[in-house]
Order: C-alpha cells, then structure tokens, then sequence
C-alpha cells in the first residue's frame, strides 16, 4: 500500500515535525508499504499542495497527525474537503492528536471527527465531570488531559470484548502494552454512528479513571475504514525511544520502561502492522 504520513505543522526544528515520527515510517515501510511522510507546507493561500489533492489515485491511506497548537485552523477548507473526498472514495484514515485542543480541526473531518473531543464548548466530552484536569502535574495543559504514565514509559491498555484485530498478535496472544503520555487528548464513541467501536482503554495513573485510546470505524456507505486516536505519542520516536529526543518545550521528567520492557515496544510495532491492514482499500489500486 501507499501511505502519507502527514504532520499538521510546518517544519520547526523544535517541534513535533514529521521528522519526530521517523520509526513509525521506518516500521510501516519495513512492513512493505511506500511511505510518503512530509510536514504541512502551504502556499500563499493556506492551501497544501499535496494534502489539497489527495487521491485513491496516489494512496490507499492516510495517516494524520495533529501535532498542531489547535489555536487556529491548521488546515484549510481546501485540504479538509480533499481529505473528506479521499475517504468517501475507500481510502484509509488514522486520525491522532493530543491534549487540550491540539488538532482541533479533526472535527471537520466526516465520520471519524466526530470521535475526537476537546477543550471548546461545542465538542468537549459529553459527560461533564470529565470536563477538568486530569494531569494536575503539568499547570500550562488544560483538559482533556489524561496522564496513562510519563514519556518513555508504557501503559497498561484494556481491550475491549469482543477484541478487535486491531489488537491481535500473530502468535495468537493480545496487544496489552502502549507507550505513555502525561497528558493524552480524549477520544470516545460518536453520539450516533452504528460504525464505530471503542477498541481500547486506558487508565489515568493519577485519578484512576478509564479513558478511550482507540475508537474503530468500519466501512459505511462506500466510506473507508477510519481509527481515532488519543495521542500523538503512541506512535513518537520520543515515547517509543527516549533517548531520540523531544522538542525543548517537553518540561515532564521522562521514563524508561518502553527500554526495560521489550514487550512493550513488539506490542506497538504489532499494532502499527495491525493498523495499517485493517484501514487498508478493499481494492488496492496499483501504483506506480
């Protein structure tokens, strides 16, 4: 398959660039896919030459990563309306972002959007209590803001039954393990969409609470296959290997769990090789 791999931001050398998602490109294109991974670069109107012509011509999925503030629009209508074009005709879509309102914007994307919540008014979680902090650590980061664990640690994730192959590994077992965050964005099942599913669960290691990770949609009226994610850092080189680096601006103290623990970084290479077949066409189209 054919996959872009797209940051929402321009390149910044202190930032989350798509850069700082290299060893997911590397495990996707080990698996055999052609990996496009490319930072947003828009022209003098906001609109992204690639994003704004994206295509089943040229792709089977596309992977989205929120990495931006959320204080502004990052896309424009254009890029949101190709994307919503590419996935009414089959494509594939995985959909992440983080805490507070980092990449806000998923909300105009149809179906899949709908499972992603916020710090607004008009699309934060539906069951008020959860509307405050859950890192009560981090001052700066408002809610959403689930804390599964520090950067470089792994957390603990609950599949929920029946289990969905998105968490199936080969050797017959289950996806258990996923890298940590001290503040994960919120994700949840759409007020009405019979597609969607929650597929896993965490729980907050400051107040308990269970939160969603991963929300599933299967295909519906000619639409593809689409996966809502509550973190940005599930899929990090920072989170997946500390060592690699974070931008300057990471203040939380980081862990080493994903290093002591091999298991836990064969469970999300085992996901992303999950991810990527399960969102995949019915028909993949031939490239060049």
């Amino acid at each position: 398959m054919k996959i872009l791999l797209q940051c929402t931001i321009q390149y910044a050398a202190d930032d989350w660039h798509v850069g700082r998602f290299s060893l997911l490109a590397q495990e996707l294109r080990k698996a055999g896919h052609v990996v496009v991974a490319r930072d947003l670069s828009p022209d003098s109107r906001g609109i992204d030459p690639v994003l704004s012509r994206v295509s089943r011509d040229d792709f089977d999925e596309l992977w989205l990563l929120g990495v931006d503030g959320g204080r502004t629009p990052a896309l424009s209508q254009t890029d949101i309306e190709a994307v919503n074009a590419f996935h009414r005709a089959g494509g594939g879509l995985f959909t992440t972002r983080d805490h507070e309102n980092m990449g806000r914007w998923l909300r105009q994307v149809e179906r899949v959007g709908q499972a992603h919540f916020f710090h607004s008014s008009d699309c934060c979680e539906l069951d008020t209590d959860r509307r405050r902090p859950d890192d009560v650590e981090t001052k700066a980061i408002s809610w959403p803001n689930y804390h599964s664990g520090a950067n470089g640690d792994f957390e603990r994730i609950e599949a929920i039954e029946p289990m969905h192959p998105l968490l199936a590994k080969a050797d017959g077992g289950r996806i258990e393990l996923f890298p940590a965050h001290p503040h994960e964005g919120a994700v949840g099942l759409p007020p009405s969409d019979p597609s969607a599913r929650v597929v896993a669960r965490g729980r907050s290691t400051v107040t308990g609470r269970a939160f969603d990770l991963v929300v599933a949609f299967e295909r519906d009226a000619g639409c593809g296959r689409a996966i809502a994610e509550s973190s940005i850092h599930h899929v990090a080189d920072y989170n997946w290997e500390v060592a690699r680096g974070a931008p300057t601006f990471v203040s939380e103290a980081p862990g080493d769990g994903m290093r002591r623990e091999p298991r836990a970084l064969e469970d999300i290479h085992a996901y992303v090789a999950n991810t990527a077949r399960w969102l995949a066409p019915r028909s993949e189209r031939a490239h060049p």
